[in-house]
């Protein structure tokens, strides 16, 4: 892989960038906060934006990390207030494979915003690093998870039973994917 850190991205609707320590509060309020958004997360939702400040910390110490991909998701037409998160959550080098998580506040669902920058952050990870697989994985209670997925052209590869943990406990993982020479 080619790595190049987290650049900034945009789309039509979407600019996907760094993090930075003031985007602490619109974080807080707009998801980190929120139980029905972090449901089936693997983090809990935070109790402070004490809690959130600290998170933030430790991502920006990252950055300087040229394998780190990691994206507040910014509205054009929304200031410069983060609305959702969107990032690389596991990789693997051997096998140039990558594997990526989202979360959007709740007033952003079903907008296609999700998707729009899913895709966005795709097409960066197999042109600029050459990531030769894509993958991510929703709990079957969360569909909507899903649906993003396939919006992007991932494929449904199976679902792996009780091999997950979440905010509800042990769950089922799907699995989809999409490879470089897929596209």
């Amino acid at each position: 892989m080619n790595h190049c850190g987290t650049q900034r991205l945009e789309t039509e609707r979407l600019v996907l960038r760094k993090y930075v320590y003031e985007d602490a509060a619109a974080m807080y309020k707009n998801w980190a906060s929120d139980k029905e958004v972090t449901k089936y997360l693997t983090w809990p939702a935070h109790s402070s934006q004490e809690v959130t400040q600290g998170v933030i910390k430790d991502w920006l110490n990252e950055y300087s990390n040229e394998s780190y991909y990691h994206w507040a998701i910014v509205l054009k037409d929304n200031g410069d207030e983060p609305i959702g998160d969107i990032a690389v959550v596991g990789m693997d080098e051997k096998t140039s494979k990558v594997h990526i998580g989202y979360c959007i506040g709740r007033k952003w669902w079903h907008q296609g915003i999700t998707s729009e920058a899913c895709k966005a952050v795709m097409d960066f990870l197999f042109d600029a690093v050459n990531v030769k697989r894509i993958e991510a994985r929703h709990d079957p209670e969360n569909p909507n998870s899903g649906n993003v997925m396939k919006k992007c052209d991932m494929k449904y590869e199976g679902t792996l039973r009780s091999s997950d943990w979440n905010n509800q406990g042990i769950c089922d993982a799907c699995y989809y994917a999409l490879l470089k020479s897929e596209r």
